[in-house]
């Protein structure tokens, strides 16, 4: 099963991933953060507090939201 490894914000909606199957790169969430739950990630403030779940093994913020890993691995 794909999870994320590692995770760092590279400014704007921007972050660098790896994926557990040795990928990385680059993905923009910018057109991504429609609805309820993501709204508050358009703060860039918020959007830095990115981290990785230990339990669903992907990207995560504090108030809850994320993403599949599988969606952002086709982002990269």
């Amino acid at each position: 099963m794909l999870h994320v490894t590692d995770v760092r914000p590279l400014g704007g909606f921007r972050l660098w991933l790896r994926f557990s199957d040795g990928a990385e790169g680059e993905v923009d969430l910018a057109a991504e953060l429609d609805g309820p739950v993501f709204e508050p990630l358009r703060d860039p403030a918020v959007f830095a507090r990115v981290c990785i779940d230990p339990e669903v093994r992907t990207i995560a913020w504090p108030h809850g939201a994320d993403f599949a890993p599988e969606f952002l691995r086709d982002l990269v």
